[in-house]
């Protein structure tokens, strides 16, 4: 089987903060494979922008070394690396001043001036208002053009507001693509699919058949070198508020009158304000923070986040668990578990939907206990997904029950690669198809949800949790679901 490749439209796409990780790690390479499956048309360019003094070679060259770091051998084939390689070039602009490169970017950007123009804003967000700014003071706001913008969105609603402000004084909000690289996940969409387009689903899709939801992002890693912008954010700011919150808008929204952007922004928006507020006293009951501590991780022993971070005194929390609530017809009474950390045992993303257990077992004890049906949707790794089933053992002997799964997994199942979510957001910012973004309403509703949980912690006499690295976190995270008689999902494995 193979994937259908449809060509974009010219386009010219300028990555500012184009020497910073991001952009080597993930947006280079992103790039390149969708050149290599000749998706890019050849007048298209790639210009990088900061205000690193460089050469379009020097550049290049880092943009060589990038592909060969983080792109496998075998799809790096020498013709195709240089015909890539031709169409990236370097501008240096500093941001900060007005004359420091700018008009050389509207020379360099005045011969494709009929083309798609796409900023992607890959740098600090304290630099998105200077950026945007110098984009429209320089006049290169054409009709086609769009901006993509990394998240943080701002560290609370007040924030937030702030930052969409300066940016939409420059953009119209259809030129503003929120990006979140969760969305671009195989499995997210397939999560769509499985919901829209299969009769088998959508019926029992409510508070009748669904027992609960879990959520869980856990990473092995700890902050590594993002320990300065992590520490002034921490797991609920960084993890709950953009990806986890998307995915739980996935999963619980209503079904959209069309696969058409504001048509799926608008029914997540209303599960954003269907969420049950958490606040003062509720906020102790239902939500669980933590912070790693020395432990051990598949490589061998590994220092706690103060000893990384080199402070102390720091209140930051690694790790979150917290009972989310919609109060609305179709998941009323319905919890959804949500979890993320750093320092975990493994890395993993997964959605499980957890149906209800049958009324009455005709079996007797002796077939043994029945396990609720559970469809388990894994981002990542090794995407798929698993619906849970309870059967017979195969044998004589009489009736005996295994809960066991029927395993799709998409790298078996389709035998052809799967585009990084980058690859996707980037071809959707230039097809200009923004069902896989944040409208500005989405963020600021969100953080209307986190405000009050971190007002609350903030208040609160009991501080962090300790819980030691190469763990599941914190005991009070299996309290958390444990005292409603349901359990987290790799403990039924």
């Amino acid at each position: 089987m193979t994937s259908r490749i449809i060509a974009v439209d010219p386009f010219d796409l300028i990555v500012f903060g184009a020497t910073g990780d991001l952009a080597y790690r993930k947006l280079l390479p992103a790039l390149y494979h969708r050149h290599r499956d000749g998706q890019i048309p050849d007048v298209s360019r790639i210009i990088g922008c900061s205000r690193r003094p460089m050469t379009d070679e020097a550049y290049r060259k880092t943009t060589l070394d990038a592909l060969e770091k983080f792109v496998p051998q075998h799809e790096r084939e020498p013709e195709l690396v240089e015909s890539f390689l031709k169409r990236v070039f370097y501008v240096p602009v500093d941001a900060t001043a007005e004359k420091s490169g700018w008009a050389d970017l509207a020379k360099v950007l005045k011969e494709g001036k009929d083309r798609i123009r796409a900023f992607y804003l890959a740098v600090s967000p304290d630099l998105f208002g200077v950026l945007c700014e110098g984009i429209g003071a320089h006049g290169l706001v054409t009709p086609e053009t769009r901006v993509i913008v990394e998240k943080p969105i701002g560290k609370s609603l007040e924030s937030a507001t702030v930052l969409n402000d300066t940016v939409g004084k420059v953009f119209k909000e259809s030129q503003i693509y929120r990006i979140d690289h969760y969305l671009g996940k195989e499995t997210v969409q397939n999560l769509m699919a499985l919901r829209f387009a299969n009769a088998l689903f959508e019926p029992l899709w409510n508070a009748a058949h669904i027992d609960h939801v879990q959520i869980t992002v856990a990473e092995a890693l700890g902050v590594e070198s993002r320990a300065g912008y992590y520490d002034t954010a921490g797991a609920l700011r960084d993890m709950v508020q953009n990806h986890i919150l998307q995915l739980l808008c996935l999963v619980a929204m209503e079904p959209p009158s069309q696969f058409e952007a504001d048509a799926m922004r608008d029914e997540k928006l209303k599960v954003l304000r269907a969420l049950k507020p958490i606040t003062g006293a509720t906020a102790d009951h239902v939500t669980v923070r933590g912070q790693y501590r020395a432990g051990a991780s598949a490589g061998g022993p590994v220092p706690g986040y103060l000893e990384e971070l080199g402070n102390p005194q720091s209140q930051t929390e690694t790790f979150v668990a917290l009972k989310a609530e919609i109060e609305n017809w179709r998941w009323a009474g319905v919890p959804f578990y949500i979890r993320t950390g750093k320092r975990l045992p493994t890395r993993l993303s997964e959605i499980v939907v957890s149906f209800k257990t049958i009324p009455h077992s005709i079996f007797g004890d002796a077939a043994g206990q029945l396990a609720s049906n559970q469809l388990v949707m894994r981002l990542q790794p090794d995407e798929g997904v698993r619906l849970w089933l309870m059967i017979k053992d195969p044998g004589p002997g009489g009736m005996r029950l295994r809960h066991v799964p029927l395993d799709m997994s998409f790298a078996q199942t389709f035998k052809v690669r799967s585009p990084e979510a980058y690859e996707r957001l980037i071809m959707d910012v230039i097809r200009g198809n923004a069902t896989l973004f944040m409208r500005r309403d989405e963020v600021e509703a969100a953080w209307r949800w986190v405000d009050p949980i971190l007002e609350s912690w903030s208040a609160a006499r009991e501080g962090l949790k300790p819980y030691t690295a190469g763990t599941w976190g914190p005991s009070a995270s299996i309290a958390l679901i444990e005292r409603d008689g349901r359990t987290w999902h790799e403990e039924l494995e």
